[in-house]
């Protein structure tokens, strides 16, 4: 018996044509569910979709959304359940690395572009996905997973990003409002404060930071893509059902060093 067949449950993935959220959803569809995309790239997305399909079971759905646009992301909604019929696991990963600019230099339009995706864009996904969970389990089919791409900034200090800090601190405390709230409907939730990993987003710093993360990381190098696999599978199964409203670092000890 394989404890972590995903086969017949469809999992949303926002940003999953790349970086961290691509890495789960290889794992969610060696597992064998259903994948659904939903990001801004096409190019990206069909190029994700011809990845994913040759990897598991379940069928593979990408579409162009921006979670900054609740319109955007109510049709990607309606355009996945009907190709899938129902969402048992939506991961809000898309996210943007912020404006990078230091505390006297804030703009409030560098500003509230941040939050518009990593805050807004995940509670919005939310909204629509939670809708079609509550509903169902009104019909007597219960349950939900709630997974968010937060980031160990969240709880410690970085130079020159102060917007994207508050961003994912801010999504933490909507992981812990939603998973007291949904919990009466079987719906979990929960946030992985993600420390250092090479994506486009750390490839644009200067390279003295990834130096320095390399000194200040207990384990001593980058997150590794492959390991996400098996994470994401793990908060997408049932084998997670008992763990909600956490804040989980993955970080190779970063946030205690």
């Amino acid at each position: 018996m394989d404890l972590f067949d995903l086969s017949g449950r469809t999992a949303v993935i926002t940003g999953g044509n790349g970086g961290l959220g691509l890495a789960m959803a290889r794992g969610l569809a060696k597992a064998g569910a259903n994948v659904a995309i939903w990001a801004r790239n096409p190019e990206k997305n069909a190029a994700a979709i011809e990845e994913l399909r040759d990897l598991g079971q379940g069928d593979v759905l990408a579409l162009t959304c921006d979670v900054a646009e609740d319109s955007e992301i109510a049709a990607a909604m309606e355009r996945t359940l009907g190709t899938f019929g129902r969402v048992d696991v939506c991961f809000a990963n898309a996210g943007i690395s912020g404006a990078g600019t230091a505390i006297p230099d804030i703009t409030a339009e560098g500003w509230d572009r941040t939050m518009a995706v990593n805050t807004r864009g995940a509670a919005l996904v939310y909204k629509h996905v939670t809708r079609h969970m509550i509903a169902r389990a009104k019909d007597g089919d219960a349950g939900g997973k709630l997974i968010a791409t937060s980031s160990g900034q969240s709880i410690m200090g970085v130079n020159r990003s102060s917007d994207y800090a508050a961003s994912k601190a801010a999504l933490n405390g909507l992981t812990r409002a939603a998973a007291f709230e949904l919990a009466r409907h079987a719906i979990t939730a929960n946030a992985l404060l993600f420390g250092y990993y090479e994506t486009d987003i750390t490839a644009k710093a200067d390279p003295r930071f990834a130096e320095w993360m390399a000194k200040r990381i207990p384990l001593r190098r980058p997150g590794d893509h492959a390991g996400l696999e098996g994470l994401a599978v793990f908060f997408a199964s049932p084998h997670s059902d008992y763990i909600t409203g956490q804040c989980l670092p993955v970080d190779g000890g970063l946030c205690i060093s």
